[in-house]
């Protein structure tokens, strides 16, 4: 496995990864929820993001790390990787990029998502009782 930067080539199989990703960690999300924010992701969100990739040996991606600043907007492994350390490689190469706090949000019902990150440094800094596009989802606050 090695890591790289994203290209315009790679946005079908980011998809794949992401709609995996989220079916296998986000059973909160209301099937009607899940195509609203699939449209996003697909339509606005990965084909103008500049991500830090996870590939295989055939170059094909395993998982990806988005980021504005030092807020870490998107990670999402690809479940056959999951516990792999694939998504730890991702975060410790995004956070060796720069100077400062990290700054993620995660949802408050993704169990997993929160132990990640606090087993990684990260605390609970705050919380907000819906997500950002008003959905009932909380959403946590963590900094490292």
């Amino acid at each position: 496995m090695r890591l790289r930067r994203s290209r315009p080539s790679d946005f079908p199989a980011l998809l794949e990864v992401w709609r995996r990703a989220v079916a296998a960690t986000h059973h909160f999300v209301s099937a009607e929820d899940f195509a609203a924010i699939d449209r996003i992701v697909a339509g606005d969100y990965l084909p103008g993001a500049d991500l830090l990739l996870a590939v295989d040996e055939h170059d094909r991606p395993l998982a990806f790390l988005g980021a504005s600043g030092r807020e870490i907007e998107s990670l999402f492994v690809d479940p056959s990787v999951h516990r792999q350390g694939v998504g730890t490689l991702l975060l410790e190469e995004f956070a060796r990029g720069g100077e400062g706090e990290l700054m993620v949000e995660v949802n408050e019902q993704n169990h997993g998502a929160r132990r990640f990150y606090e087993r990684r440094g990260f605390r609970v800094t705050g919380r907000l009782d819906e997500d950002r596009d008003g959905r009932p989802y909380p959403l946590l606050l963590l900094a490292r």
